[in-house]
């Protein structure tokens, strides 16, 4: 479970960053919503099945609530998804 923790982490934080960096000025510098629809439907996917996994993997090893809501956390902030993998799940 872990391994796909890790890859759905990956692919959370490459859209979340997707949608700041190419779907939202598309929308709102060239008029163009149909990208920002769709990578914003993937990153709603992601993010959802992100937080039902730190759930479900916070549960399964016993971490605590401190773990759970850095993960949390990570989840909020660009860039973060991929300190969290560095940090806590590399050498996993």
């Amino acid at each position: 479970m872990l391994k796909t923790f890790r890859l759905t982490a990956i692919l959370e934080g490459i859209s979340y960053l997707s949608l700041f960096a190419i779907s939202m000025p598309l929308k709102y510098l060239a008029g163009l919503g149909e990208p920002n629809k769709y990578i914003g439907y993937a990153h709603g996917f992601l993010f959802i099945a992100y937080i039902a996994l730190a759930v479900l993997l916070t549960l399964s090893k016993k971490w605590g609530i401190k773990r759970l809501a850095i993960l949390f956390a990570a989840s909020l902030l660009p860039f973060a998804t991929f300190y969290i993998d560095e940090k806590y799940f590399k050498g996993q």
